[in-house]
């Protein structure tokens, strides 16, 4: 069985190491040549709540050759029709597209391959890239786990043949409900990554900040009313039910949801928003495919998304070069 992770860069360098550490035969394949010379030179170094260093085979777009059973997708969903028809030709007559991009992207990969070749998997835990070749795991190694559910027509073979490689690294929870997995990333993604790269900050400087945390709550109920008007049931996020955690309609319940925020994100405070990531490197990011998901569910549905467009707004405004980031943003929310 050939398994290829398409866009291994923070995320797919750490998943690829931990493959490859445990018996998997994978590529990684990356269109940043520093990167690639360097996994293939030194290994995948991964740092942060882990120390490891592993030989990993690793190219370029460009040198791939044959086809897949399993290619792991972790570009951004920015280029996904490009990117997802590129692909195709390099899939096995039975192979499957396992999209593990922020947002809602099964969609727009099915509609290239096929939704009987196309698997969601939700990535719990977070990776930021610190130098060619190195990638810092900023979750805590015993909360990995990943979350996975194919479209329609994709046989419960493939899908626990894929289950099989994933947990080659950590837990993996077949879900029936996807849309609701999706949805429930779709939440944390919206509040953390949304606000973090709006303050220019870590999912803990959002959870530590009063002003950045009475923000993220309202986000959060803003997210799961529109998600609730779309007719979506959430999934519970590594066992826990996110609904009635933080869900609120009156200030008693919304100060206890503004309490257990920071503890609900400990083991994860110290992600760095993939967006924010972005910015920092002069590259367009998806908040068009996080928060902006939310604005266009709201508008279909009828439920205002003020803080979402805020985030929106601002984000596009730092990508403009028109603001910089940080706390002094918050203001805008006012």
């Amino acid at each position: 069985m050939r398994t290829a992770i398409y866009g291994a860069g923070s995320l797919g360098t750490v998943m690829g190491a931990y493959l490859t550490n445990n018996g998997v035969d994978v590529d990684l394949i990356n269109r940043n040549k520093a990167h690639v010379d360097a996994l293939k030179k030194n290994g995948a170094r991964i740092t942060g709540t882990v120390d490891k260093l592993v030989q990993v085979k690793a190219m370029t777009p460009d040198e791939m050759s044959g086809t897949y059973d399993i290619i792991f997708l972790m570009t951004k969903q920015l280029n996904n029709r490009e990117v997802v028809t590129f692909l195709k030709d390099f899939l096995a007559d039975d192979g499957v597209i396992v999209t593990l991009q922020n947002g809602i992207p099964e969609d727009s990969v099915a509609e290239i391959i096929g939704a009987d070749r196309t698997i969601g998997c939700v990535v719990e835990w977070g990776a930021t890239m610190t130098a060619p070749g190195e990638s810092m795991l900023t979750s805590d190694p015993q909360s990995l786990s990943f979350h996975m559910g194919g479209m329609a027509g994709i046989p419960d073979e493939k899908l626990q043949q894929v289950k099989g490689v994933l947990e080659h690294m950590c837990p993996v929870e077949i879900e029936t409900n996807l849309r609701g997995a999706r949805w429930s990333k779709l939440l944390i993604n919206a509040t953390f990554s949304g606000l973090g790269t709006v303050i220019g900050g870590t999912f803990g400087d959002v959870t530590g900040d009063g002003t950045a945390r009475e923000i993220a709550i309202r986000c959060m109920k803003e997210v799961i009313d529109v998600g609730r008007a779309a007719g979506v049931t959430f999934a519970p996020v590594q066992g826990k039910d996110i609904v009635s955690l933080f869900y609120w309609k009156n200030p008693v319940k919304k100060a206890v949801a503004k309490l257990i925020l920071p503890l609900a994100m400990k083991k994860h405070a110290a992600i760095e928003p993939s967006m924010l990531q972005d910015l920092k490197k002069n590259k367009p990011c998806e908040v068009d495919a996080i928060n902006g998901v939310v604005c266009a569910w709201g508008k279909k549905t009828g439920v205002p998304t003020p803080v979402n467009d805020q985030i929106v707004k601002l984000i596009r405004e730092i990508q403009e070069g028109k603001r910089a980031t940080g706390k002094a943003n918050l203001s805008d929310f006012r």
